[in-house]
């Protein structure tokens, strides 16, 4: 059995737990390793490991809030992820930190028993010609190369090949319901609760823009720029990249899901503290 651990950086609070579930484990006999920042923030170098590397891991722990652990999820690929919350919301962290050592022993003996139970979060990712984004949880976005007055692009969107809207906007946003309380909140999209198979298109500051849409899981979403120096694609908010224009990029779903372990967080509670 191998379990990953990742801690928020420059926390005192998230490193301190990561050392105290590493113990716990290691003492069951688990083998840990922890992405780079923790183990040099516990002084465990030897346990040192890409994040890339958890998805050979059983288990990935994140430790900290809903950025931790999309941190997280870049490197688990299809690794069940448990979330400890030490953030304010928690959408996707369901552990407390004061019930976090036995909750992870338990989804541990759950995972050797093969008596786990698992919930999947849809995953996007965008391509374009040869390139292809790295997969997001929350949103894909693409924007002309600057936002706000003179910038931006004129886009044209289709969804599964029939035109939605088109003209000029800061960018376009595509995300998943898990994304919904994101960026695509304060770019004035709906809330999407995540037991809902959809995907959300969202135009950014548009001019005479058509409603936020929300369409079915599987649909594919084209947008397409011809009149801007360049546009940039960005990923969970990393990871930007530019593409020259003129050029088509298509958002869908991608595969792994990510698969979420552990107790599972309220969204009505979550919600109440995002006001």
């Amino acid at each position: 059995m191998d379990v990953g651990i990742v801690a928020q950086r420059d926390n005192s609070r998230a490193t301190t737990l990561a050392g105290e579930l590493r113990t716990a484990l290691t003492a069951d006999g688990v083998d840990c390793r922890l992405d780079e920042s923790t183990a040099t923030a516990i002084g465990a170098p030897e346990a040192a490991a890409a994040v890339d590397s958890f998805d050979d891991c059983d288990l990935v722990v994140s430790i900290g809030g809903d950025g931790t652990f999309l941190f997280a999820a870049r490197g688990a690929g299809g690794t069940p992820i448990l979330g400890v919350n030490l953030g304010e919301v928690g959408f996707l962290n369901a552990v407390t930190p004061e019930t976090a050592v036995d909750a992870v022993r338990e989804e541990v003996e759950a995972l050797r028993e093969g008596d786990h139970e698992l919930r999947e979060a849809p995953r996007l990712s965008a391509d374009s010609d040869d390139w292809e984004s790295v997969p997001a949880v929350n949103e894909i976005v693409v924007t002309g190369p600057r936002r706000g007055h003179g910038g931006g692009a004129s886009f044209a969107v289709e969804i599964d090949g029939s035109p939605y809207t088109s003209g000029h906007a800061d960018g376009i946003l595509i995300a998943t319901p898990t994304g919904s309380s994101a960026y695509n909140l304060s770019e004035s999209g709906p809330l999407v609760h995540p037991s809902i198979n959809g995907l959300i298109i969202n135009e950014m500051c548009g001019t005479d823009a058509m409603p936020p849409l929300v369409v079915a899981g599987d649909c594919e979403v084209s947008v397409r720029v011809d009149d801007a120096d360049h546009v940039v694609v960005v990923s969970d908010g990393r990871r930007p990249h530019e593409l020259d224009v003129p050029c088509e990029i298509t958002v869908s779903r991608s595969q792994p899901p990510v698969r979420i372990a552990g107790p599972v967080a309220d969204f009505f509670e979550a919600l109440g503290k995002l006001s």
